[in-house]
């Protein structure tokens, strides 16, 4: 079963969390069952960039992102090459070290 590596991040997972996952697993999902309360504004229908992550091992085993994910990410706070939306990644069977950037760019709690 493949490893997801979350490097420390001061709001959702201060220590980093380190957890098995099944294949094809949804990236966003994984991460709300383990207990890291990744913003997901849009409740995954790629409609936002609140669940911006950065691959930081293991992009290369993740299938391509779609030209409307990429439209999206040009949005997020952060952006970098390995940048994906944790929504959009299915997790085929290899070990991912992931980033959660240190803002988001949510417009639903910014406005209020």
């Amino acid at each position: 079963m493949p490893r997801i590596k979350v490097l420390p991040h001061e709001q959702y997972c201060p220590e980093g969390a380190e957890f098995e996952v099944e294949q094809n697993a949804n990236l966003c999902q994984s991460l709300l069952d383990n207990n890291i309360k990744i913003e997901h504004a849009c409740d995954m229908s790629r409609a936002c960039t609140t669940c911006h992550v950065v691959v930081r091992k293991g992009f290369d085993s993740i299938e391509e992102m779609d030209d409307v994910e990429a439209d999206l990410l040009d949005r997020a706070w952060g952006l970098e090459a390995d940048s994906r939306l944790s929504c959009q990644v299915k997790i085929i069977d290899e070990d991912l070290v992931i980033e959660i950037p240190k803002y988001s760019l949510n417009h639903a709690s910014e406005n209020h």
